[in-house]
Parts: C-alpha cells; structure tokens; sequence
C-alpha cells in the first residue's frame, strides 16, 4: 500500500530563518519553500527539538504548492 503522506523537514539556523527544507521546488527559496507551506496549511506543521520541524502533507497538496511554485 502506497503511503499518500509526504513528510517536509525542516533545519533552523540558530538566527531563526531556514537553513534547510525538503521537497523544495528549484524556483523557491528554502525560506521561500517555508514561507509558501506555513501560508497555505493549516494543522499540518509540527515542530521538534533540535531546531527541527516538519510539515506532514497529502502527497497530491504537495505537488500542487510545487506547481504553483514554478
């Protein structure tokens, strides 16, 4: 069974901005990337120890924010 979830790490830099993003698309940023996936979620974002945190995502929402992206 094919897992529809797509999981987006994320890295802080010790200043608060991203040091880096999984998933992202070549025409963003990696604080761009942040930015579009904080904007356009909602009850998906999860953040961890470690200055870590993740985006936990429908695999189809994912391909669409990239799309959009270009």
């Amino acid at each position: 069974m094919e897992n529809d979830q797509v999981m987006i790490h994320v890295r802080f830099a010790p200043d608060g901005t991203i040091a880096a993003i999984s998933e992202r698309p070549d025409a963003l940023s990696d604080q761009g990337w942040f930015n579009l996936l904080a904007s356009s979620t909602t009850d998906c974002y999860e953040t961890l120890s470690g200055a870590r945190a993740l985006f936990r995502l429908p695999k189809q929402q994912v391909d669409q924010l990239k799309s959009s992206a270009v």
